[in-house]
Formats: structure tokens, C-alpha cells, sequence
């Protein structure tokens, strides 16, 4: 079900409420440290600018609990956005409130708004139906190109798209949407899946409904330990949520999951610790597990060599580390080279793209999504507030 893009608009002339998701990280100068998202969401405010439309930006940064805080201000992303576009980017001192109307009403063709942080106000968090119309009002049309906020019920995120008839998605979303919805309701077979990262509890759910759709699930990274004890394995001093063991020894049963056969232990987690490769059945009690082993390195690079179709999320170890990291990199290194030859493949959650970055990969795969939580709640198979709100084609 395609939703209406920002191309269908009749923007000419009119002003456009855009919410993107600069979420960025700050320094303690409040220096920016990584402008991803603000160039993210650059074609969407370009491709306004270009048909003659107004753009009125709005986004959220830190999480300030609803009270305005100069330290998680967006004033350093007018900063860079006024860098990035060559034009100057008009910053207001709030997202509502008189003052704002009064700049709003005053915008011609060629001028660009971007409003204070939306969570300085605990309505938006609310989602109040007074705060979404009030940020509304500021606009002739709605624009949501902030996926990494998709899965928030929040007033500029999802409240505000029912004051207009037309709540459209930009080009960043769109192409979210496509990858994530399309590719995985009708994939290329096999379908693959790589689940990784520390926790089995943040990815109980993920894990639990692919396993309907996928032909194989790869599972790496801290959460290998809560699934190897439910084995009965020893896992010496690893990380494991016992309260999920259970739930793992059920998931277990499903013949389309793989287990790494070996993994890397250390005595501890530091650069230069001594480190040795064991099988999984044989970690020592003073040693913790940090990485996949050579074998399973050669396993997983089988199924992606196999697969047309490639879900990652989560590293297969604490890649941080660079003694650490070489599990995560041989994936990201298979999966790179199974892309360049046809497959499609989709790389979800801010650790995992974090070491695509590292490794110089992130433009070799299909797509890198910008939301961690959002593709994480979309691969649980849960509607995403943000997307539910936009009006289908």
C-alpha cells in the first residue's frame, strides 16, 4: 500500500510542514559530531524548495522531558543546515506560540523556517490534539520525513497528519517504506535474516515473527550466550538474561535458526586482552564471550552467499573493540559482497549501520536504515504510528 509522496502535492506557493528527524549528536561545545540525518533528509527540502513550496521543518533532539533545555536546542542544526542548502535558514525561538505564527505568515517562495525542538513541550510526547493542530496551522500541507521517529506516537509524528487532507511522506521515508515493506511482504528467496546485538530481550519479538517469513535467521552477538545456556552449554562470565532462557529454548526447536558453532572468548573486554577461539560447548569459567568464531565467520558467509535477500540487524560482537570486531566485519564484508552481486539487502539498527560506517561499507548495501527503533518495531511487525497516519495513494 503506497502512501502519497511528497511529489503528488500541488506544493507551489504554499508552505509545507516537514517533519525530519534531526536527532543528532552533539559535543559539549554543542558542536555537531555527525550530520547524517540533517543530509538525509536534504532531497526532500531541496525538491520542496525547487517546486516552489515553503518549507517549515520541525524535529526533536535529545530527550529534554518536556521542558526547554539551551543544551538539546536545534539552533546547531540551522547552523549546519544553512552550510548544507546555501541559503539561509530562519530559526524560530519555539514551535508554537504567537511569535512563531507571526514568522510562519511572513515566509515568502525561497525562505526556509525550522522550529525549535518539539519536545521543549511535554504535548508533543502527549501527543495533544491542541498542540498538533496549533503546529498545523503553520502550514498548508504535512510532510513526514522522519522514520527514525515513525514508531512515536507523537503530536508532529502522528496527531498532526489528521489536520490535513493530504499527509504525504518525503523522499527519505518513501524509500524506508519501500525497502522495509516491500522487500519483506515479497522477497527474492532465500530470505535471510541476521539477528544480533547484546539482548535477546529487545529482539524477542523480531526474531519471533521472521521466523514466519524467512528461509533462514542467523542469530550472533551478545544474545548467542541467553540461547547457548538454554543448551546447557557453559558460557563462563558472557551476558545472559536467564529470565529468557526458556523463551530460547522454544525458539531453538525451529530448524530455519542458526547457532554459532564457535565464538571468540577474552579474559577481558579491552583491546590487547588475551583472546582465544573455542566452541561455543566449551567457553573456560573465567572468560567472557565477545565475538562469533572462524567457523561460524565461514557458516554465516555461506547463507548470505546463498540469499537474494539480506535483513541485518545487530553486530555479532562488541565491534567497538577492534580485536572484537572481526565477526561483525566479515558479515558486513559477505553482505557487501552478496549486494554487488544482485542481492538485495537491508541494514537496520544504529549499532549495525555504526559499523558499516567503521568499515567503509555503508554505501555498499542496498539500504541502511535511519531508524533503529522504527525498523526494529517494523521488523517485530508492528504499525508504525508515523506511517499509519500518511494517506495511502
Amino acid at each position: 500500500m503506497a502512501k502519497l509522496s511528497v511529489k503528488d502535492l500541488a506544493i507551489n506557493g504554499k508552505k509545507v510542514f516537514v517533519r525530519v528527524d534531526f536527532n543528532v549528536p552533539l559535543n559539549e561545545d554543542l558542536d555537531i559530531t555527525d550530520d547524517t540525518r540533517i543530509r538525509a533528509s536534504l532531497p526532500t527540502i531541496k525538491y520542496i524548495l525547487e517546486q516552489g513550496g515553503i518549507p517549515v521543518i520541525a524535529s526533536h533532539l535529545g530527550r529534554p522531558e518536556g521542558k526547554v533545555n539551551p543544551k538539546m536546542s536545534l539552533a546547531p542544526v540551522a547552523h549546519r543546515l544553512t552550510e548544507l542548502l546555501h541559503r539561509k535558514v530562519i530559526f524560530a525561538p519555539d514551535c508554537v506560540g504567537d511569535e512563531v505564527k507571526k514568522l510562519a505568515e511572513g515566509l515568502k517562495q525561497g525562505d526556509i523556517l525550522l522550529l525549535e525542538n518539539t519536545r521543549f513541550h511535554p504535548e508533543e510526547k502527549n501527543n495533544d490534539p491542541n498542540f498538533s493542530k496549533e503546529l498545523a496551522s503553520l502550514a498548508d500541507f504535512y510532510v513526514n520525513d522522519a522514520f527514525g521517529s515513525a514508531h512515536r506516537a507523537h503530536a508532529s509524528v502522528a496527531g498532526i497528519a489528521s489536520y490535513f487532507d493530504e499527509p504525504a511522506c518525503g523522499f527519505l521515508m518513501e524509500k524506508e517504506i519501500e525497502y522495509l515493506e516491500d522487500t519483506l511482504k515479497n522477497p527474492q528467496r532465500p530470505l535471510l535474516a541476521i539477528i544480533g546485538g547484546a539482548k535477546v530481550s529487545t529482539k524477542i519479538g523480531v526474531i519471533e515473527n521472521l521466523l514466519n517469513n524467512v528461509d533462514n535467521l542467523v542469530i550472533g552477538g551478545g544474545m548467542c550466550f541467553t540461547f547457548y545456556k538454554a543448551k546447557g552449554y557453559n558460557i563462563g562470565k558472557s551476558l545472559c538474561e536467564d529470565e529468557f532462557i526458556d523463551v530460547a529454548k522454544e525458539l531453538l526447536d525451529n530448524t530455519k535458526i542458526y547457532l554459532p558453532v564457535d565464538v571468540l572468548i577474552a579474559k577481558a573486554l579491552e583491546q590487547g586482552s588475551f583472546i582465544e577461539n573455542v566452541d561455543a560447548s566449551a567457553i573456560p569459567d573465567d572468560y567472557c564471550g565477545v565475538d562469533i568464531g572462524e567457523k561460524a565467520k565461514q557458516d554465516i558467509a555461506e547463507f548470505v552467499k546463498k540469499a537474494k535477500t539480506i535483513v541485518w540487524n545487530g553486530p555479532m560482537g562488541i565491534f567497538e573493540i577492534d580485536d572484537f570486531s572481526k565477526g561483525t566485519r566479515a558479515v558486513a564484508n559477505a553482505v557487501a559482497d552478496a549486494t554487488s552481486g544482485g542481492a538485495i539487502s537491508i541494514v537496520g539498527g544504529g549499532d549495525t549501520v555504526a559499523a558499516l560506517s567503521k568499515f567503509d561499507l555503508r554505501d555498499k548495501v542496498s539500504h541502511a536504515s535511519t531508524g533503529g527503533g522504527a525498523s526494529l518495531e517494523y521488523l517485530e511487525g508492528k504499525e508504525l504510528p508515523g506511517i499509519k497516519s500518511l494517506k495511502v495513494k
